[in-house]
């Protein structure tokens, strides 16, 4: 106020300067109170968090089904569309290229069309793959529909991530873990009771593989309702943009901030300039010169590619030592069933660790246990074998973990996810052509297991490079 420049009033009576105090004190108090800049995010509502979680589970669900559906019926497709033994090897690779090819869009329509509408159109097109592969009635069209199947799960595997780390931000270990158990769970299922539900609907292979389009197609509604809403996510900056939202926290700043106004409007636009910042930072990231980001693509590859050469070619190193074929189904199932309770456990233990080295060489040595004891007494110890191996193979929640918390931003979370995941796919493409290979032209598995062996030394190597308590954004 410029009272300084009129000339000093006469003093006034004690009575006089407590009215005129008081009267101040009135005014000011009906004065409103400053504003913070931005707006106030409630947080979404707790219905719609519920609803997210229901939908990650059925997507997990679905994201294995469609190649262990296929295994357990191969023999029958081989047959029913005439499918020379060439064509079938190639058949079992097809789901890490299409990982690894279909991966790398999902970042893309993901800032586009958002996470959760490109999740909804993963899980349709899981299920127009599934209900039309069995019927085209030949090997092209059958490579096809399975190609768009599998490309509804590139998509959703790229984003389980992004989704977990975007709405649940202080619990993406024990999000992880339900969505891995439930990965998990659809993977043992699929393998377990393909065949005797084929059989329950008369013994037509088409009809067995069909019916898992169903499983599908129920996933599809919970984000039909996610795909409508428009609910900020918890943490979501309201006004990042450029030129938006931090002009008018400026101004608020100066015209209520009184003989303060410079220094709120320097701290709004501060403010809004970091949050500028931060959205222009994020997308341009350069992932490539991150260490812990290569780690992480190496690991999550050779993961991969001792869980492809288990779902492909575990059935039959049992077969071949002397394990009935009925047997030899059921101990794949029980490797694949270890990940349904370990897959909940372990990203909540990875979560509440700085470093997650030490589980990574755990799991490691599991695998090493594991194919030492397939090579000595692949019979005699079978059982305890799949076991330890179905451990090892819990490698893969582990993983997404580890992608979750390797990135302080959304976009780097979905930037890393689409790096380590289509990078790791492609790793693991030759693997189990190269078991095939080697069991092919050795005549045994003596080969083939020291090769699944020897693979756990460096995964063991980039897990914990991948495990060390750093974030991509320190590093590039």
């Amino acid at each position: 106020m410029p009272h300084d420049e009129t000339p000093a009033p006469t003093q006034a009576p004690p009575q006089t300067q407590t009215l005129n105090r008081s009267s101040a004190g009135s005014s000011a108090a009906r004065l409103p109170a400053p504003r913070l800049p931005g707006p106030v995010d409630a947080g979404p509502a707790p219905w719609l968090l519920r609803l997210i979680a229901v939908g990650l589970v059925l997507a997990a669900l679905n994201l294995r089904p469609a190649i262990t559906s296929l295994g357990a019926l191969l023999e029958e497709v081989r047959e029913g569309l005439h499918m020379s033994g060439s064509v079938a090897g190639v058949l079992t690779s097809v789901p890490p290229l299409c990982f690894a090819l279909f991966g790398v869009m999902a970042p893309r329509l993901a800032r586009r069309f958002g996470a959760g509408t490109v999740v909804c159109a993963g899980m349709a097109a899981i299920a127009v793959g599934l209900v039309i592969r069995p019927y085209v009635g030949s090997t092209a069209g059958f490579l096809a529909a399975s190609a768009l199947a599998l490309m509804g799960i590139a998509v959703s595997n790229i984003l389980m991530p992004v989704i977990v780390k975007r709405w649940f931000p202080d619990r993406v270990g024990t999000m992880t873990g339900l969505y891995s158990m439930a990965l998990a769970l659809g993977t043992a299922l699929a393998a377990a009771v393909t065949v005797p539900l084929t059989g329950a609907l008369g013994g037509n292979w088409q009809s067995g593989l069909a019916v898992w389009a169903v499983l599908a197609a129920l996933a599809v509604l919970p984000w039909i309702v996610l795909v409508r809403d428009r609910t900020p996510a918890p943490g979501q900056p309201t006004a990042v943009r450029p030129g938006r939202g931090s002009g008018a926290a400026s101004a608020s700043g100066a015209a209520e901030g009184s003989g303060a106004a410079s220094a709120s409007a320097s701290g709004a636009a501060s403010a809004s300039g970091a949050a500028d910042a931060r959205s222009v930072e994020a997308p341009a990231l350069r992932i490539t010169r991150s260490r812990t980001a290569w780690g992480l693509a190496c690991f999550f590859g050779l993961q991969a590619t001792a869980a492809y050469i288990t779902m492909g070619w575990m059935p039959q190193i049992f077969r071949d030592a002397g394990v009935p074929a009925g047997t030899a189904g059921v101990l794949l199932a029980v490797t694949m069933a270890m990940g349904v309770p370990l897959a909940f456990v372990i990203p909540r233990v990875a979560g509440r660790l700085r470093q997650q080295g030490p589980i990574v060489v755990v799991l490691g040595l599991c695998g090493l246990i594991g194919y030492t004891g397939l090579y000595l007494a692949p019979a005699a110890g079978a059982w305890a074998w799949a076991l330890l191996l179905g451990v090892a193979n819990c490698a893969f929640p582990l993983a997404l973990t580890m992608i979750g918390m390797r990135s302080r931003t959304g976009a780097g979370v979905v930037r890393l996810s689409a790096f380590a995941q289509s990078t790791g796919y492609l790793l693991s493409i030759p693997g189990p052509l190269l078991v095939g290979v080697l069991y092919q032209h050795s005549g045994g598995w003596g080969l083939p297991i020291a090769l699944m062996a020897g693979l756990m030394i460096p995964q063991m190597v980039a897990g914990v490079l991948a495990g060390r308590d750093r974030t991509i954004e320190d590093e590039c």
